[in-house]
């Protein structure tokens, strides 16, 4: 059981969404929860407070009558539940649940505690409502698709359970859960704010984290088969520019490198006395996608760092409006559900998933062609040249995925359209770019695994595994558990099916 404490973290996020642990909220929490409730019940009377005693967005000019406020959270959170498109998987909604619990945790959102109770239930339980891709602006936060969260808390709606979409009113039946209370403005708190676009975002930067450690340890094993000069990596080369990125991942590669047999020493076999020879038959250099991988790799680590740096910051704001501050006795209205940082980050990270698939489809690009590699044969075609074909089907593919990735690469933190009578004149569409990079990562996943295959089939041809090193050594073995040696065709995209699974779902190990 993990208690919920301030500020939520990584590790804490992670335990909760990808190890389904349970979680408890602290006693404090909640009367602080409580406490902030109290404060606006009372501080709202005889004021106008946006969403508690007027109508919203350009209908806040409208008064409620004390009569209608219930009947007003009821109405809105019904009206926007309106999304369309493809659901989006239960552990993306059971990230948004998890950061829009801890947003309301923090006692600036005036909730009912009912609401803290119940959604920790839901977690719990793993009970995710169904939210759809298509609806939000990300600019009064991601209102369609916590719509659909918050009509799950009133007991309607439809929820993901086993594995199986039900009614929500027969689950909460099953379960004895009873719907949250309302009672003064909880249907506009928990559709006001960033929540779906941060937990995605969050899911997001984990897999990318995963996907560049797989990236990694590609880059180095296809520095092994090619018996690549070390250099490229030395500590002395990298240190002599000052990013930490390119630093991290040159280390990374050399730690890897340590034990292996395959990788040569410049000064082994170029650095010798050179007079009779006009033209040299080892490459000098080897081609960008070997020699530059921690240069490319590098701003990709360093803007992951940075998105990851910026998110928990979101998840651990209060995103709402009005922000209730009980301290100063006031509440505050203004516009913290706006996306803009969350789309921002989005958009540079999809940038750098996007170029990690490009280098990824030019490293197998490099395997593939025996006029750049010159080891191996064409496709890395271990059957019959001209009567089999090797990787060669599964090289559209890739190019075919990793062109996807390049258009989808495109910006939405840019394409603001004023909606909502022209209220919300300039949005964020943060929501939008986070679901884009969520398909960006996966697009990316699909395009290593197909260049993990060809490493393997590679490694396999030159008959070099008790020559690479531990951890390519360990990464040959559980891909070739997954995948046999290729010399007859087969029908490839189980295969390539099983490695993005096998990728997606496990870190790399060097043990």
């Amino acid at each position: 059981m993990l208690k919920l404490k301030e500020p939520l973290n990584l590790q804490a996020f992670y335990r909760i969404i990808f190890d389904n642990e349970s979680l408890e909220i602290d006693g404090s929490t909640l009367e602080r929860v409580e406490k902030s409730f109290e404060f606006l019940k009372a501080f709202s009377e005889k004021k106008i407070i946006y969403g508690v005693n007027t109508g919203f967005g350009p209908m806040a000019q409208y008064k409620i009558e004390d009569s209608q406020r219930i009947q007003l959270q009821y109405n809105l959170i019904r009206s926007h539940a309106s999304g369309t498109g493809n659901e989006i998987p239960p552990k993306y909604v059971k990230a948004a649940m998890l950061a829009r619990l801890n947003t309301l945790s923090l006692g600036n959102s005036g909730v009912h505690k009912s609401v803290i109770e119940v959604m920790t239930t839901l977690i719990n339980k793993n009970i995710t409502p169904i939210i759809y891709e298509h609806g939000g602006v990300g600019a009064s936060g991601d209102l369609v698709q916590l719509a659909h969260l918050a009509l799950v808390l009133i007991g309607e709606g439809e929820v993901n359970y086993n594995g199986e979409r039900q009614l929500t009113q027969n689950i909460f039946k099953r379960e004895n859960i009873k719907p949250i209370n309302v009672e003064l403005r909880e249907g506009l708190a928990l559709m006001n704010g960033t929540s779906v676009m941060t937990g995605i975002g969050i899911v997001n930067t984990i897999y990318t984290r995963r996907l560049l450690n797989w990236m990694i340890s590609a880059s180095s094993a296809i520095n092994e088969i090619v018996k690549a000069y070390d250099d490229h990596l030395s500590y002395e080369l990298n240190h002599s520019k000052k990013h930490k990125g390119q630093q991290e991942i040159a280390k990374l590669m050399r730690e890897q490198l340590k034990d292996s047999e395959l990788v040569r020493k410049r000064e082994h076999h170029l650095y010798t006395d050179t007079k009779d020879i006009s033209v040299f038959e080892d490459k000098v250099q080897e081609y960008y996608s070997l020699r530059c991988v921690p240069q490319i790799l590098g701003p990709v680590l360093d803007t992951l760092n940075t998105v990851e740096t910026i998110l928990f910051e979101e998840v651990n704001s209060a995103n709402d409006n009005p922000i209730v501050d009980v301290e100063s006795e006031h509440v505050y209205h203004g516009g913290n559900f706006h996306g803009d940082y969350v789309s921002l980050e989005m958009d540079k990270l999809k940038l750098v998933v996007t170029k990690m698939s490009m280098l990824a489809e030019r490293q197998l690009n490099y395997l593939l062609n025996p006029r750049l590699n010159d080891i191996l044969p064409p496709f890395v075609n271990l059957g019959t040249l001209g009567l089999n074909f090797g990787m060669q089907g599964t090289q559209f593919t890739a190019t075919s995925t990793t062109a996807e990735n390049q258009m989808l690469s495109n910006p939405m933190y840019v394409h603001s359209i004023p909606n909502n009578n022209d209220n919300q004149d300039i949005v964020s569409m943060g929501t939008n770019a986070a679901l884009i990079t969520k398909k960006v990562v996966e697009n990316a996943f699909e395009v290593l695994a197909i260049e993990l295959i060809t490493i393997v089939q590679a490694i396999e041809y030159l008959e070099v595994k008790d020559e690479v090193s531990t951890t390519t050594r360990k990464m040959f073995n559980e891909i070739r558990e997954i995948v046999p040696v290729f010399k007859q065709d087969v029908a490839m995209y189980p295969y390539v099916k099983k490695v993005k699974d096998f990728i997606f779902n496990n870190e790399i190990s060097s043990k």
